[in-house]
């Protein structure tokens, strides 16, 4: 039991961090501390991100409406989560640099198939669940030329504000934050923060931190919005909006 603890302890700190921990007893040493700080930030960002975006999907099946969740802004979210972890997984970076990844991209693709269906197209819906699976595979499988899976996380870094800007526009010409959930954003926010240490600690990819420090700004803005329109009611947000199509 003690070898099973021992090398469990060795697998999240690594030899020469178990040593000084649990040999030496120097709790001081500031490599071992910032090695083990990003783990602990990993793993409970990974944690979290299991249900990250689940308030999002019940927010928007209990209301069973989408509205205000641009389906643009979300497949563009889409396709920088996947880059980002398809990237990592072939890079063999550590999965506790990247492993919320995963949990993030099935979300993110059910929040994208629940809008099309609420939207009015059940069947796109039921085409996007299946055709996303296999271009995953494809990307994962070792086929794919690393250089076009670099290129894709390169491209993140303005499809992450595009995605975002779409989302922040969308919510201003509405008056409100329509069907977003505020937990969901506030933990997205917070782990991108997070993630910009970790990626410095335990992949050193410059691409990769760029694109959680755009990413960090990005989805700042829409915290913002959150807060700027908490007590706004979206039907009054509508009425307003469709009077002022009326006046022109």
């Amino acid at each position: 039991m003690g070898d099973i603890i021992k090398g469990f302890l060795i697998s999240l700190l690594t030899e020469k961090c178990f040593n000084e921990y649990f040999l030496k007893y120097n709790f001081l040493d500031v490599p071992c501390f910032k090695s083990s700080l990003s783990k602990g930030l990993g793993i409970g960002i990974i944690a979290g991100s299991i249900l990250v975006k689940v308030p999002q999907i019940l927010k928007i099946l209990n209301s069973k409406s989408a509205k205000g969740i641009n389906i643009y802004g979300v497949s563009l979210e889409l396709f920088a989560i996947t880059a980002n972890f398809t990237y990592s997984y072939v890079m063999n970076f550590p999965f506790s640099a990247w492993g919320e990844g995963t949990f993030l991209a099935l979300q993110t693709a059910a929040i994208a198939a629940l809008v099309l269906h609420y939207s009015g197209s059940p069947m796109q819906a039921a085409l996007f669940l299946s055709v996303y699976p296999a271009v995953v595979s494809a990307l994962v499988s070792g086929y794919t030329p690393v250089d076009v899976l670099w290129t894709m996380q390169a491209v993140n870094v303005p499809i992450i504000l595009v995605a975002k800007a779409i989302q922040v526009i969308t919510n201003y010409k509405n008056g409100s934050t329509g069907q977003l959930s505020a937990v969901t954003c506030f933990l997205l926010f917070a782990g991108s923060i997070a993630r910009i240490f970790t990626s410095i600690q335990e992949t050193g990819d410059l691409i990769i931190i760029v694109t959680y420090c755009v990413s960090t700004i990005a989805n700042g803005a829409i915290v913002f919005q959150l807060f700027w329109y908490w007590n706004v009611d979206t039907s009054v947000s509508t009425k307003n909006k469709n009077k002022k199509k009326k006046r022109t």
